[in-house]
């Protein structure tokens, strides 16, 4: 666990390198397995395997001639070796990366970062290191307090092993720009002693959020019901400058049991346009039934954005009219009752989240979009003792029917049985 440009890429690559040529074959004579999992596919080749730190360097560095010692193979994700030894490629945006496999061993980078880490780990990965006498994988992340990562540091059996080191380790091969940005960003903040030096912290202290809270309560896409409302919030800029602060665009879901689900975070740092396309986009791709937004920035220039990339979008104006900690505090509580879950990670958000303050000074865009979508949720129009008295729930699906009708219209079962 390490700040930025510590050299984990390097790390990474250079210990899969020592392993891969070093390793017995398996038992049967077979060459070994190995795998490289990222937070997404992209990042596992472009970073993992391409990169200028990667993996194909450091095969190259040791004198390996490429389509003579080994054959990376773009089509099939594998790089194969003359001895038969493979090493496959995966991104941790599915929870079954590596099911199937017999491995000896895995290289996972920057695994606070996954989608999906626990499930990742204990569904698809763990389960694949069964060859050889002793498995082995290297983690390289700069850390989060994600539940797998707390797990791993937690152990005592000498199972795990933590190296720690910090951004400045490495400055003489940074450039000073690099240093004097990351100093700029981060340097005497909180933040800062987790992306520059590598501590793995918790929260803040009186924050509203407890990570155990979204950890616990992290669902699958394929564990979420059918939901009957779905809102896309915005918390827009007032600037689109490099400085400025990002347009905070989160996607949350209703289901007709009282629970609550966020579904994406969308956020970005863009011109007012290119926000709008975001959100929009947001919008169609989740089929929700509404944008809500606030204007307390920009007032109606917020409904024209949106409306010169869709005219037809349905926009809720919302304006904060109190303080964000009572705002904050009944979509805290319904955390804290284990009724709202976060279909996969949102880094970010949850950093926020955890990190945020009433006392804060800071106005964090994605924790704002957040809250202004579960208040719209839970308060709006459309609630669900009323949606109870228009409709009659399916017992089955737990979507909303007409009262007369007989036969659930989305999954056909008998209604009032």
């Amino acid at each position: 666990m390490s700040g930025r440009g510590w050299g984990k890429t390097r790390t990474g690559a250079e210990w899969l390198t020592e392993r891969i040529l070093t390793t017995p074959k398996a038992p049967d004579g077979t060459g070994t397995q190995w795998a490289i999992i990222a937070p997404r596919f992209s990042d596992t080749k472009t970073v993992c395997v391409e990169g200028p730190s990667g993996l194909l360097v450091s095969i190259r560095n040791r004198g390996l001639v490429p389509d003579v010692d080994y054959i990376y193979n773009k089509s099939s994700y594998k790089i194969t070796f003359k001895d038969g030894q493979i090493v496959h490629m995966f991104g941790a945006d599915s929870p079954d990366s590596g099911r199937g496999l017999n491995l000896s061993g895995a290289w996972l980078d920057e695994v606070a970062a996954w989608p999906y880490p626990y499930e990742t780990w204990t569904e698809g990965l763990a389960p694949a290191l069964r060859i050889g006498e002793r498995p082995r994988i290297v983690a390289t992340t700069t850390p989060k307090p994600i539940k797998l990562l707390r797990d791993w540091v937690s152990r005592t059996d000498g199972s795990v092993v933590v190296t720690r080191g910090s951004t400045f380790d490495n400055a003489r091969n940074l450039s000073e720009t690099a240093l004097a940005e990351l100093k700029a960003r981060y340097e005497g903040t909180r933040t800062g002693r987790q992306e520059l030096y590598g501590e793995l912290l918790e929260q803040a202290e009186g924050a509203l959020w407890q990570r155990y809270w979204i950890e616990d309560t992290r669902v699958t896409p394929d564990k979420v019901p059918p939901l009957y409302r779905i809102v896309v919030a915005i918390d827009p800029a007032v600037t689109s400058g490099e400085d400025s602060d990002e347009t905070g665009i989160i996607t949350a879901g209703a289901a007709s049991d009282g629970h609550f689900y966020v579904l994406s975070d969308d956020t970005i740092r863009a011109t007012p346009n290119e926000w709008g396309k975001r959100a929009i986009e947001a919008f169609r791709k989740h089929k929700a039934d509404r944008i809500v937004a606030e204007t307390n920035n920009g007032g109606d220039m917020v409904i024209m954005v949106l409306q010169q990339v869709d005219r037809n979008a349905p926009v809720t104006k919302v304006h904060a009219t109190r303080g964000k900690r009572v705002r904050a505090e009944p979509i805290s509580a319904l955390y804290e009752q284990y009724r709202v879950h976060h279909v996969g990670a949102f880094p970010q958000l949850e950093d926020q989240m955890v990190m945020w303050t009433p006392e804060s000074a800071e106005s964090p865009d994605r924790l704002d979009a957040l809250v202004w979508a579960l208040t719209e949720l839970k308060d709006g129009s459309v609630s669900l003792t009323g949606l109870q008295n228009l409709a009659t729930i399916c017992g089955s699906c737990q979507m909303p029917n007409k009262k007369t009708n007989k036969i659930c219209e989305y999954c056909n079962a008998a209604l009032g049985a």
